[in-house]
């Protein structure tokens, strides 16, 4: 009872047709005595969750590099290689957390990580030397670019289903903005008061944001205020009280599908990271001055953006294969066309082209692991997939830099590059849907 199967045999539960009247209108929506539905305040909860991420993720940290290197007396390339070791160390704890979501739901585990996050933010204010720098970036990459951004996204999916592509749509969309926006402000806060008091004004606004929306604002699931999923009452016959079904981490692991879907996260990691983390340098090699080269960050914002919200409103009635196939065709597309890139409008299309692909890969990700595999394991299942995302992240800049430096020019590089999301496509296409046993 309350379960019911997806195409391909994958038991999803807790989601049962809508309940209609004897007339045959449909009942109302929202909790059992009929109020509104609180999913899409979730939605907006988890999209400010999402924002609050800002600085842990490599534009807000960005900000930060030439005042450190200035400030502590260590080099770009020592810098670098502790951003690294901490994106590493930091990615492999996200199993751990998805295990804490299924265990104890979303709620604890954004208020446990937003203490943490904030903690760290603030100690980061304090150091002095490369070890303590690590120390710092092994905590924000985990608890700030990791945890909190799949907890928000994984509590969407709890509330959701026939609407949860859109749903996470509009999450991924406005805390992308919120993150693409922060590098500003985290500048003025640099350039006003120092990067000591910004990492600790950062600090206490993640205190100040994430903690209220824990206690307050966030709620596990529908059933714990007397709701249903996507606000439709089930059939009078469905136990409210079923325990959710899915498949376990190990079975998961043992389909194609999901190392398809990882082998995509992957790819758009890897690259993104390294052609942004180098884009003025590769840009001005085509001609751009420094300025345009990082003006290009906003054709790539506007892009994720809309890509997001549109994908977001199809995904659940698009077959996922389609769309991880198409986001790793436009990555690939956008890599070469950074060879014909000169300033003016090919700059604005390789800008679009790059943040098109993540937008589409960003919804189809969070809204295809459910989808496969249901809920009932879902935090431990993506916290593995954002392990090898937030991995490869860290040797995308190191694989551009260690390109130029074989050839001297980024060219030769990004032709080679090329290969590894038309590789991530096969993988899709050859990878068979998950079929539950019997």
């Amino acid at each position: 009872m309350g379960t019911r199967k997806r195409p391909g045999g994958v038991t999803l539960s807790r989601t049962a047709k809508p309940f209609r009247t004897p007339s045959g209108l449909r009942a109302p929506v929202g909790s059992a005595s009929g109020g509104r539905f609180d999913g899409w305040r979730i939605v907006a909860y988890s999209a400010l969750a999402m924002a609050m991420t800002a600085p842990g993720q490599t534009t807000g940290v960005s900000v930060f590099i030439d005042p450190l290197i200035a400030d502590l007396g260590v080099t770009r390339t020592q810098i670098s290689t502790a951003y690294l070791t901490g994106t590493l160390i930091g990615a492999c704890a996200m199993p751990l957390v998805g295990r804490m979501i299924d265990r104890y739901g979303p709620r604890r585990v954004i208020a446990c990580v937003g203490a943490v996050f904030g903690a760290i933010l603030i100690g980061l204010s304090f150091v002095t030397g490369l070890v303590g720098l690590t120390a710092g970036f092994v905590g924000i990459r985990m608890a700030g670019q990791g945890a909190l951004s799949l907890v928000a996204t994984t509590t969407v999916a709890y509330w959701f289903d026939k609407r949860r592509g859109l749903a996470l749509g509009i999450t991924g969309a406005v805390g992308t903005a919120g993150i693409s926006l922060a590098p500003m402000l985290i500048e003025r806060l640099v350039s006003v008061y120092g990067w000591r008091q910004a990492w600790a004004i950062e600090g206490v606004a993640v205190w100040a944001v994430v903690l209220p929306l824990a206690l307050f604002g966030i709620r596990n699931r529908p059933s714990d205020v007397g709701q249903h999923v996507d606000g439709i009452v089930p059939d009078t016959d469905t136990d409210p009280n079923a325990p959710l079904t899915g498949w376990p981490l190990r079975k998961a692991l043992r389909t194609s599908i999901f190392w398809a879907v990882a082998a995509c996260l992957a790819a758009s990691s890897m690259l993104t990271t390294g052609l942004n983390f180098h884009q003025v340098a590769l840009l001005g090699e085509r001609g751009l001055s420094p300025a345009e080269a990082a003006a290009n960050f906003l054709p790539q914002t506007a892009a994720a953006l809309l890509a997001t919200l549109a994908v977001g409103a199809l995904i659940d009635r698009l077959p996922p294969k389609a769309v991880l196939t198409a986001a790793m065709a436009i990555l690939a597309c956008g890599i070469l066309s950074a060879r014909l890139v000169s300033p003016g409008w090919t700059a604005i299309g390789y800008g679009i082209l790059l943040g098109t692909s993540g937008g589409l890969l960003r919804v189809v990700e969070s809204a295809t692991l459910p989808r496969y595999f249901g809920t009932a394991h879902l935090g431990a299942i993506r916290g593995t997939a954002h392990t090898v995302t937030i991995a490869a992240s860290a040797f995308g800049p190191l694989a551009v830099s260690l390109g130029h430096d074989l050839t001297g020019h980024y060219g030769p590089a990004l032709v080679a590059l090329t290969t590894v999301p038309v590789l991530a496509a096969l993988a899709v296409l050859v990878a068979r849907k998950p079929v539950a046993d019997g």
